[in-house]
């Protein structure tokens, strides 16, 4: 039974964790922000380099190794780049699809209202109208004894 009440517990703790992480910013804004995870992952990395230059010497020749200094010099721009974005507000999405949107609709009106400009419009799309006048080449046939009235 006690194995069962602490395995409980345990999974209650889990529950209460996972929803204190799904309500935290940082959490939210580290799950959301790919630039502040490439900048975490490239610190991580250059301070990984580092140690394993560094492990066995000792603390003056680690600090006279130039590549152990570019290492430390590289995590530490990328820490700064982190706390940097997390200190900054979350960037909004930009919505360039309601623009295109209303953009479209004006110019449906536009052409829908102005004559001139959906005759330009036309004209563009698919060349300038031919006006013709239509001549007939035959002469109404004419009934015995009959003619055609003239006007």
């Amino acid at each position: 039974m006690a194995a069962k009440k602490k395995a409980a517990k345990a999974g209650a703790g889990a529950v209460s964790v996972g929803e204190a992480a799904r309500e935290n910013q940082y959490v939210q804004r580290l799950i959301e922000d790919a630039e502040l995870r490439d900048n975490l992952r490239t610190a991580f990395e250059s301070a990984r380099k580092a140690y394993s230059r560094v492990n066995g010497k000792g603390p003056a020749k680690a600090l006279d190794d130039k590549k152990v200094q570019k290492e430390l010099k590289q995590a530490a721009t990328s820490l700064r780049g982190a706390a940097d974005s997390l200190r900054a507000k979350p960037k909004r999405k930009k919505r360039r699809g309601r623009m295109l949107i209303v953009v479209l609709v004006g110019a449906g009106v536009a052409l829908g209202v102005n004559e001139g400009l959906r005759k330009k419009v036309l004209d563009a799309l698919f060349g300038a109208e031919e006006e013709f006048e239509y001549t007939s080449t035959t002469t109404p046939e004419t009934k015995a004894g009959v003619e055609p009235a003239k006007a």
